[in-house]
């Protein structure tokens, strides 16, 4: 297994330590900030996944199965414990996570036939607000409104912008998945 595939791996296994930190019974505020590291950390990694599999021209299959699989654990597992947390509301992580669902099943039919379908900048757009919603999320909303010096209310206002946000890029960026897919791959039951 080279470098780039062990990053991915290691990405996986950060997932369990965020979950154990994030229900962890360490004082609040601290159990928040070291979930928060422990995420911002696997997130960091999938830039650094990529990049080294570039430099070191170690692109593989499983590299390639195993990237975005890793991203959409750490994604889908926050966003659950957040939703049991009360901090997220499930309507968010269920468009969020149907939607990595729906994008992934297609990926797997583009990859039984030859085809690649890359991630476009929405992709990219969606995973960095997705990421910085989780991390904002992360932490009590007095502490968040203290933090940046505003009411609480406006922090709280800040949160579902940034939800609303993350809904309508996910949505948007998985429809354009299907689009640019729908003239390169066949899919299954239909003819042609």
């Amino acid at each position: 297994m080279n470098l780039a595939n062990s990053i991915t791996i290691a990405r996986m296994l950060l997932v369990p330590v965020f979950l154990v930190l994030l229900f962890s019974e360490l004082p609040e505020l601290w159990g928040d900030l070291a979930a928060a590291a422990v995420f911002i950390l696997a997130a960091a990694t999938d830039k650094l996944d990529g990049y080294v599999a570039r430099r070191t021209k170690q692109i593989t299959t499983l590299g390639q199965f195993l990237d975005p699989l890793a991203d959409k654990l750490l994604i889908a597992a926050a966003l659950i414990a957040l939703v049991a947390q009360d901090r997220v509301a499930a309507w968010v992580a269920t468009v969020i996570i149907v939607r990595e669902v729906a994008v992934s099943v297609l990926r797997i039919i583009g990859v039984s036939q030859g085809v690649s379908i890359p991630a476009d900048r929405y992709g990219k757009l969606k995973t960095v607000l997705q990421i910085v919603y989780i991390v904002y999320v992360l932490f009590p909303t007095a502490d968040i409104a203290e933090f940046i010096n505003v009411s609480t209310d406006v922090a709280v206002a800040i949160q579902w912008v940034l939800a609303v946000a993350v809904v309508v890029v996910t949505l948007y960026s998985g429809v354009r998945y299907f689009i640019n897919a729908r003239g390169i791959i066949r899919m299954p039951g239909t003819s042609g």
